[in-house]
């Protein structure tokens, strides 16, 4: 099996492909980085170490698999000329540092002016977790999600605001912890109408109902 590495930008013709390493050989690695880490990966509470952790990244890394765009492919035109804001907020977000391959945890909203066309509330989440569950930078995961639901369904505007804790930044480095940082990508009508924009920022920022946190 081989794997598609994901293009870093336009002017990328089409992603590189290398060849899947074996799960033995990422068990081996990892029992590497136990040795390195200064334990004996042969004692009775690592044996098994390694084939978890293999498990553990096939599922934080499973973005590798998914492709956002056909998960926004499907949508719908029965909407009885509803032409409002359509609004996903406090979206789970658990991704992955791509410097020190740390937690990346917070959470995302997401609004667009529909054109026309709607897509399902679901399908934005599954856009989040599809591009979280790679290694990232907060930066670029934003503009990620923007972009595709921008491409793809071609409504009037576009925005997603993402807030999140850097466990490279809370475990180790600074130590600083009960920071969090907040991205933002405004596409369309909510970078053009400053209106849109603070409706925007009012409902994401607005109280909740019972049992949103």
């Amino acid at each position: 099996m081989n794997i598609h590495l994901p293009t870093t930008g336009p002017a990328d013709d089409q992603a590189t492909t290398l060849p899947r390493p074996t799960q033995a050989q990422a068990e081996d690695a990892i029992r590497t980085l136990l040795l390195w880490a200064g334990d004996d990966p042969n004692r009775e509470g690592l044996l098994d170490t390694p084939k978890r952790v293999a498990k553990a990244y096939r599922e934080w890394f499973c973005g590798y698999e998914e492709d956002p765009v056909e998960l926004l492919a499907r949508s719908f035109e029965e909407v009885e000329g509803y032409d409002e804001m359509v609004l996903l907020r406090d979206i789970r977000v658990e991704s992955m540092c791509e410097h020190h391959m740390c937690p990346i945890i917070g959470k995302a909203h997401i609004a667009y002016l529909p054109n026309g066309r709607v897509v399902g509330i679901s399908k934005l989440a599954r856009v989040v977790e599809a591009f979280g569950k790679r290694l990232q930078i907060q930066e670029k995961l934003t503009a990620q999600v923007a972009n595709v639901i921008n491409d793809v369904l071609k409504p009037k505007g576009v925005a997603v605001v993402f807030e999140a804790v850097h466990q490279c930044m809370t475990t180790r480095g600074v130590h600083k912890t009960g920071v969090s940082m907040v991205t933002s990508r405004m596409l369309g009508a909510f970078r053009d109408d400053a209106s849109t924009r603070r409706e925007f920022l009012s409902m994401i920022q607005g109280n909740r109902g019972p049992g949103e946190g």
